[in-house]
């Protein structure tokens, strides 16, 4: 898939974005507390508190980490994926080291936990939203999506990260480290999920009146949006109903409630929500995305 200048632009800017938001929750909460982020940057973490040496910092140690996995993942991974990661380990590497600089604020151990969680899959959900990665496990991730298509991209991570937590605990030599760094991984990974697969939300609408013609109508020509009548019959009189389905958008959702009640206002409406809509009107299908 060919990407215009603009769209390029877009992208990395979304990745610049993304990295700043992951190396700041890192270097501001997690590592001043001990708790670890998983992937490549936890394992350099790991590797800078035990070695400690005055040369060694996260961004190069995640770095060091990271070119060997490009390497062996370059035929596989695509042109595109493979450069936009290998940038975003890059801005990613760098911004570890800068921000370190930055004091960071004394806050209780679960706050930590839960602020720097969140920057993270924030941080880790846009660069993905951009098509591309932060490199190390994320790679590894983004290949076995493509294979186990029914797993939530955070989920994959979050498998690999657990042995990170447990070696947390081993190098610090505290257990509450290991577990603080589970809370912060499992909300990492849910918010990853949210992030990427909860933006895309619409609402699907069943709609059942006796003037279904004039609703179909309205709906179709006034919002824009696709209709399917389905027959069925009421229970308690026997009577044979039309049920109208309509997908929309969250931003049609006030007008297409205002819209069926001027047409029909002892209309049934039942409101759904709905993720991953495809089709006319909709994103299309692309076995490559998340």
């Amino acid at each position: 898939m060919k990407h215009t200048k603009l769209e390029l632009l877009r992208n990395a800017g979304m990745v610049i974005l993304g990295c700043a938001i992951f190396s700041l929750g890192f270097d501001l909460f997690l590592a001043p507390a001990g708790f670890n982020c998983g992937g490549v940057s936890g394992i350099a973490m790991l590797i800078d508190y035990a070695i400690d040496a005055p040369w060694m910092t996260v961004g190069i140690l995640t770095a060091i980490i990271n070119l060997p996995l490009f390497i062996c993942g370059y035929r596989q991974i695509g042109k595109y994926f493979f450069f936009s990661s290998l940038f975003g380990m890059a801005c990613s590497s760098a911004l570890f080291d800068l921000f370190a600089l930055i004091p960071p604020p004394e806050v209780e151990p679960m706050l930590a936990a839960l602020f720097g969680g969140t920057m993270i899959g924030v941080g880790v959900g846009t660069v993905f939203l951009a098509g591309a990665s932060t490199g190390g496990v994320d790679i590894i991730a983004r290949l076995l999506k493509l294979k186990f298509r029914n797993f939530p991209i955070g989920k994959i991570i979050l498998v690999f990260d657990l042995g990170t937590a447990i070696a947390t605990g081993i190098v610090y030599r505290q257990l509450e480290n290991t577990l603080y760094s589970a809370v912060t991984l499992y909300l990492a990974s849910t918010v990853l999920d949210k992030f990427i697969y909860g933006m895309d939300f619409a609402k699907v609408a069943l709609i059942i009146t006796d003037k279904h013609d004039e609703v179909s109508v309205a709906i179709s020509q006034k919002l824009d949006r696709g209709v399917t009548q389905l027959y069925g019959k009421g229970y308690y009189k026997q009577q044979e109903k039309c049920v109208i389905l309509s997908a929309v958008k969250r931003k049609q959702l006030a007008e297409l409630k205002e819209l069926v009640n001027t047409v029909d206002p002892n209309a049934f409406v039942i409101l759904q929500d709905a993720h991953q809509v495809l089709g006319d009107g909709f994103k299309r299908y692309d076995r490559n995305e998340l």
